[in-house]
């Protein structure tokens, strides 16, 4: 047995903390989710650092804020360039007219040209690396060069852009990125991290192996998911998520009937994130909707349980840390909204964009059957892994985070004197205590307050209350301080035009 812990890293795209039957959810069947959460320790208010995937991805692995490491919104360029592609793919992207499994694709990949976006920041897993682990990745890289392996993983098998149709995959194979057609990816990426674990890693080291898979995220219609898990919620009520009207910062929320159907919607064939239906379409628009989303993530907690039992099947389960998260939180109808913190403009900071899955699985270490109240971020990540490793680290006044090993542990109840988490998506930041939210959205607002002790569900904005003044005053002091001193001033994501359409380069967005 290794001295130092294997590591399995899960993290997936777009997966509230809602979104688990070990956290509440009786509607949602997630048993190998519930299986890790028994082993180990949920963490109940486990957040991100920012709500949408590619700045959320980048302070995971940096241990920084999108200010400093200057990933501020979705990726929509910078993937790969065009010569990384295979012949077929390039050629149909390059047509006027592709058939639609190559939509997605041509839009993001047709002149494309790669950017490593961590080129120049210390990622957690280059440590790890250094100290002799063998560092492996399947799925979603989303930070920019896809087709390169960098970060210190020797095994890199990746997608090529952010999202993707299930069943028609960009990924990387034999050093050139082809559509993988008639092939479910939640599968394709299990069987590539499988292939890792069975014949490809290092047996004479520890590893460290991500798999990161595309799912829940969008497209949700039914073709785009196996039919069994589809099956699963034909009949289901799905009354653990409001019915709500569309929020009002939707993009397509107040428009007429005439107006709804002279515009072409990826509902149609690919129901859409960013597209909240009138009235009269939204009931059905949001049962479709739930049932992929919910089909999406069962199907992913089925690929879960075949990793865990691999571990098992090795002999590996006593000496691997797993943990498991999502890169933000996501509404599926919380709120109005069918989406994350891009989900609506301004963006929001909405928990139920902000909050995601934190299990933490390691026996002997983590004791098992506990939930974790204590409030922790992703930023907390970086230190907490190589503590968990036993991997000696130096700490980094750039980087904001602490580790909470103690706490899974059961050494320590608390690891930070103040329990308050921080969030920003461009010039939208927020802090956060057990009792108070405020949102301060730069240059000119709307800012928001929320009690989230007698109001939870974030519903009632008390920023324009008198009596709260003072509370305001001082929580954006503590805000403005906060990103003074982590913030990188070249790189501030509040002087940014960040709308939550996608990034294109260092300081471009759509």
């Amino acid at each position: 047995m290794n001295e130092r812990p294997n590591i399995l890293f899960i993290l997936t795209d777009d997966q509230g903390a809602w979104a688990m039957g070990c956290s509440g959810n009786s509607e949602l069947k997630t048993p190998n989710l519930d299986r890790i959460a028994v082993s180990g320790v949920r963490m109940e208010n486990f957040f991100c650092v920012s709500p949408v995937c590619s700045p959320a991805r980048a302070s995971i692995y940096t241990g920084e804020i999108p200010s400093r490491h200057g990933v501020h919104d979705w990726l929509a360029k910078g993937h790969v360039s065009e010569f990384q592609l295979d012949d077929e793919l390039r050629e149909m992207i390059n047509r006027d007219e592709p058939p639609y499994e190559y939509l997605w694709p041509k839009t993001q990949l047709r002149g494309d040209t790669a950017i490593q976006y961590l080129s120049g920041h210390k990622t957690f897993t280059e440590v790890l690396a250094g100290s002799g682990y063998d560092c492996g990745l399947s799925g979603k890289w989303h930070l920019g060069d896809s087709a390169t392996p960098q970060a210190g993983f020797r095994f890199w098998r990746t997608e090529a852009m952010g999202g993707d149709n299930y069943y028609y995959p960009v990924a990387l194979e034999n050093g050139k990125m082809t559509m993988k057609r008639g092939v479910y990816v939640t599968d394709y990426i299990t069987d590539n991290a499988l292939d890792f674990l069975r014949r490809d890693r290092d047996r004479e080291r520890p590893f460290f192996l991500a798999v990161h898979y595309t799912a829940p995220h969008s497209p949700w219609s039914a073709p785009c998911h196996p039919e069994k898990y589809i099956n699963m919620y034909e009949n289901c009520p799905f009354d653990s998520i409001p019915a709500l009207p569309p929020h009002p910062w939707c993009p397509e929320a107040g428009q007429t009937r005439a107006q709804w159907d002279s515009k072409p919607h990826p509902g149609v064939r690919f129901i859409h994130a960013r597209y909240a239906p009138i009235e009269e379409e939204w009931q059905q628009y949001r049962r479709e909707s739930l049932r992929g989303y919910f089909a999406a993530v069962t199907a992913m907690d089925a690929a879960v349980g075949r990793l865990l039992d691999e571990l098992e099947a090795q002999g590996l389960s006593e000496n691997t840390l797993v943990v498991f998260t999502s890169d933000n939180g996501s509404n599926m109808g919380h709120h109005g909204i069918f989406g994350k913190g891009n989900g609506t403009y301004p963006q929001n900071m909405y928990d139920t964009s902000v909050k995601i899955p934190g299990l933490f699985s390691f026996p002997g270490r983590i004791p098992g059957g506990r939930v974790c109240s204590q409030m922790a971020s992703h930023y907390d990540l970086y230190d907490t892994i190589l503590d968990l490793a036993g991997v000696p680290h130096k700490a980094d006044p750039d980087r904001p985070g602490r580790s909470f090993a103690d706490v899974l542990t059961g050494r320590e109840e608390r690891f930070r004197d103040e329990v308050v988490v921080y969030d920003e998506y461009g010039p939208v930041r927020m802090i956060r205590t057990k009792e108070w939210k405020y949102v301060r959205r730069f240059p000119d607002g709307p800012d928001e307050l929320y009690d989230l002790v007698n109001d939870p569900e974030e519903y009632v904005n008390r920023i324009d209350e008198p009596a709260q003044r003072e509370r305001i005053r001082e929580m954006d002091s503590r805000l403005t301080e906060w990103f003074r001193r982590y913030a990188d001033p070249a790189l501030d994501g509040s002087h940014e035009q960040v709308r939550g359409k996608g990034q294109l380069d260092s300081h471009h967005f759509l």
